[in-house]
């Protein structure tokens, strides 16, 4: 486990790595393309049981970024891969687990704790469906979606219904190489959230004019 700079969160936890996607933006695969030492199966998803242990070691409450080396939910995914992070977090309720991925789909064949935060990842218009696969309300005991639009490589056109499966935004763009997304992107999406009451998270990324950095109310989330 490592502190991180991703900016909306404390640590990046990878109890699983790995992803086959194949996204040619993948951050994660020429990370672990670069340092075979430390990832000797390359991107080949792989689980490492011994690094379960590691939030426990954390005392003081933590915002805890859930394989950001990997989908934790790709359909490649053992379901006991799974079921053991989430009894990690179930055991550590001091911390908040901010899962990420592009198969939200699968969320829906396990149950979450309400320290869990599921969230997927848009890039575009293309992509956007993925966001009506996230649980809603009442399902899994979840507390908060979120949508996290990085990189952002196109327009999306998120209509008012679609937002009651939204309780959180982050956008960001794309680096390595950087390619900023265009204003009037971010600007669509950040008036759809005021418009909704959603918070909005802009990464430092974006070189945006505006510092725009809230997270989603934890104990109350405003449900359609």
């Amino acid at each position: 486990m490592n502190r991180t700079k991703i900016e909306w969160a404390d640590f990046t936890w990878n109890p699983v790595t790995g992803c086959l996607h194949g996204c040619p933006y993948c951050y994660g695969r020429k990370i672990a393309n670069r340092f075979r030492s430390i990832f000797p199966n390359g991107y080949k998803p792989t689980f490492h049981p011994e690094r379960l242990e590691e939030p426990y070691r954390i005392k003081k409450p933590s915002k805890i970024f859930v394989c950001s080396m990997g989908d934790l939910f790709g359909n490649w995914v053992p379901a006991k891969w799974i079921e053991a992070v989430i009894r990690v977090a179930e055991d550590n309720p001091q911390h908040i687990f901010q899962f990420l991925t592009k198969n939200p789909a699968r969320y829906k064949e396990f149950s979450f704790p309400k320290n869990c935060w599921l969230g997927t990842t848009v890039t575009s218009y293309e992509d956007q469906d993925r966001i009506l696969d996230l649980p809603r309300y009442g399902e899994n005991g979840r507390t908060i979606n979120f949508v996290s639009f990085e990189p952002l490589l196109g327009e999306v056109n998120l209509e008012g219904w679609i937002w009651g499966y939204i309780d959180w935004v982050i956008i960001g763009a794309q680096t390595n190489p950087y390619r900023p997304p265009k204003p009037e992107w971010v600007e669509r999406i950040i008036v759809g959230a005021r418009r909704n009451g959603k918070p909005v998270f802009l990464k430092d990324n974006l070189r945006w004019p505006e510092r725009i950095q809230e997270f989603p109310e934890v104990e109350e989330v405003e449900r359609p």
